[in-house]
Order: C-alpha cells, then structure tokens, then sequence
C-alpha cells in the first residue's frame, strides 16, 4: 500500500463515487478506478460494492477507511512540522460557539491578525454539539465550546466562564409568570447547544413544560422573538445586557449552580498543534486573564 492510494481511497469512500472523487481530485475517472482496483490487488479484497448510482464500502473499506484517513491526518501534519518555523503561517480554521464568535472573539481575532498579518484566519460557527464533532472529524484545528468536554481523544483548556440567565419580555416580571403560562414556547439555537440543554434542564426540574420550541441560527434572532414575547430563553448575560439595558428584554438569575457555564478550547490530541494555534490560544488566554 502506497499513500497516494490510500489518499484516493478515502476521498472515493466520502464522495462515494469515483467520478465525485476524479472531479475532486481533479483528475480523470479512469485513473481513481485504477488506483482504487490496484490497492484492492494488493489486499486481496474488495473495498468498495458497485452499482449504478456510484460506490459503497465493503466490510473490509469500513475496517481500513480509519487507518487511511489517520495516515493523510499524519502526513499532513508532518508537512505542517517540517514547514512550521515557529512564526505562525497559512491557514487556521477556529470552531465556535455564535455567542462566543459574536461577542467574545472580535477583540481576540483583531489583537491575533494584527500580531500575525501571515495568518489567514476561518471562523466556523456551530452548536457545542456540531463543534466538538468537527474537531474530532478533522473539520477544524479547535473550537470554543461549553465545558466541561469529556472525551479521550480532545485536550481541553478553560478559557472563561459565563453567567447564564433566563432571558423573557420586558414585561414578564418573574420566572413564576413563565411557569404559569399555558402556551409556553422556548427559542434556541439547535440540537446541540449546551444552552438550549440547560434551559430544558431548568425548566423540567421545576415541572415547567414548553408547549413548543423555536429554533434560530442567529443570537439576533432569539432575543428579538423573546423581545417580542413569542418565548423565553437562556443566554449568557453578557450577551444579553445590551438588550437589557435598552429596555427591549428582561433577565432572570438562576442560583449559581445552575448560571455557571465555562468556555473551554478543544482540540485533537493527537493532531500537531502549529505556531498559529498555539499564538491565538495564548492571545485568547492573555485577553481573558487582563479582563477579569
């Protein structure tokens, strides 16, 4: 087995076609075929199942699929190591929280790509959830997500911690009111958001039940429906307070146990962490320090 095969065989098991692969591979279909049927040779198996509406693993590619996409991830780093002088370069591609990206980072990116104009720097917004499976599946260098995050193969570093509160219209004047509403409703990120699982959480110990749930991709678009007093949600309070101190919301405490939440940076433990990730993580981190 060859990289270069294995390569071919991975991005032929994601696109699950072999024109997909030759078109994103860019090259021609006959020689994805060909690489594909040679690495299948040298085996002595069948990788992929045929058919009319493109490929499918084998029992075997799903067995070997793991070790060719860790063997791209390794050959991928080594070219970062061997080309990583110690002054970050190129791209860095950061997961985080919406909240997070809307209010916490600007003055962090701006602080970075002023120290490191080289870097070309991607933000990918996403749920707690949706983050931590791009950092795992490779999608990203790391992320700001809610902690803690468990998990064998991420490293984890706590950054700051958030003050969380129930957010409703300026005119609900206590979380008693909320229990008492018959047509409840929440508005929330997705499935996924630690958030949206803390406020479920607070309100089904309390025997409080939302008659429905309103999702929304944008923090603007979650305080202006609770604004409008279609429903109530949770958000930390230092998002919340511009609205708050504009009469538009009202915000609620919760008990400490339940209002604290950390952010925490996530990145793989197994994956090489370049000078550009180390220099955001460090600029982040001397932010967070000087802030508090």
């Amino acid at each position: 087995m060859d990289s270069g095969s294995l390569a071919v065989f991975a991005v032929v098991a994601a696109s699950g076609s072999m024109n997909r692969a030759a078109e994103g591979l860019h090259t021609v279909q006959s020689n994805v075929t060909r690489q594909v049927r040679r690495l299948e040779a040298e085996l002595g198996t069948e990788l992929f199942h045929r058919h009319s509406r493109g490929v499918e693993l084998t029992d075997a590619g799903h067995r070997l699929l793991p070790y060719a996409i860790s063997l791209g991830n390794l050959l991928e780093d080594a070219e970062r190591a061997v080309r990583d002088d110690g002054e970050p370069t190129g791209p860095l591609v950061i997961g985080s929280l919406e909240t997070t990206a809307a209010l916490r980072l600007p003055p962090v990116l701006a602080a970075f790509t002023r120290a490191y104009p080289r870097v070309d720097v991607t933000l990918v917004t996403d749920t707690t959830a949706g983050s931590v499976a791009r950092v795992l599946a490779h999608g990203v260098q790391g992320a700001f997500v809610c902690g803690p995050i468990v998990h064998p193969d991420l490293d984890e570093q706590q950054i700051f911690t958030e003050r969380l509160v129930i957010v409703t219209a300026p005119h609900v004047r206590s979380i008693h009111d909320v229990a008492a509403d018959p047509d409840l409703r929440v508005v929330v990120f997705r499935v996924g958001c630690s958030y949206r699982q803390r406020l479920e959480t607070y309100l089904a110990s309390r025997g409080i039940a939302a008659r429905r749930t309103l999702e929304f991709g944008t923090v603007g678009g979650i305080l202006g429906c609770v604004a409008a007093g279609i429903g109530i949600t949770l958000l930390p309070w230092s998002v919340v307070e511009p609205a708050r101190l504009a009469g538009r919301v009202a915000v609620h405490e919760l008990t400490s146990g339940e209002s604290l939440v950390s952010t925490v940076f996530i990145r793989r433990q197994d994956r090489y962490v370049s000078s550009a990730v180390t220099q955001f993580l460090a600029v982040a981190q001397r932010h967070y320090a000087d802030a508090t």
